[in-house]
């Protein structure tokens, strides 16, 4: 019993999210923030995100979102990343980090899967995982 436990309480902790501070040099980070769910721009936003899973993946993309004052994808505090991001509390901005955890794109309306694809591939760490 005790080891069905902590068998459940490890796997949990596997699949819980980490910070974006631990997600550097390990993956890219697409920061999507709204103050509302129903904001048209992050609407968009996740239209293009579920459109273009495949290719994110392959650049190591993972994907944050601060809605209000809730984050999934990662496990920092909204407060936190919209200070550390200079992310307005309200409307909408999206973010994408580099491994380095430097911003290489800050937009306030939806960045088109066409956009992430160039400024990822031009990135000089992506041209050598391609190699």
């Amino acid at each position: 019993m005790m080891a069905s436990k902590l068998l459940i309480a490890l796997s949990l902790a596997a699949a819980a999210p980490s910070s974006i501070a631990a997600m550097r040099w390990q993956q890219r980070v697409l920061l999507v923030a709204a103050s509302h769910e129903q904001d048209p721009k992050h609407q968009q936003q996740r239209r293009i995100i579920a459109r273009w899973r495949e290719a994110a993946a392959e650049r190591d993309v993972t994907v944050v979102e601060v809605v209000g004052e809730r984050v999934t994808g990662a496990s920092d505090a909204a407060a936190s990343l919209r200070r550390r991001f200079r992310l307005p509390p309200d409307g909408f901005s999206t973010l994408l980090i580099g491994k380095d955890g430097g911003t290489k794109l800050r937009q306030t309306r939806p960045i088109s899967a066409t956009l992430l694809e160039e400024t990822i591939d031009a990135m000089p760490m992506r041209r050598q995982e391609r190699r």
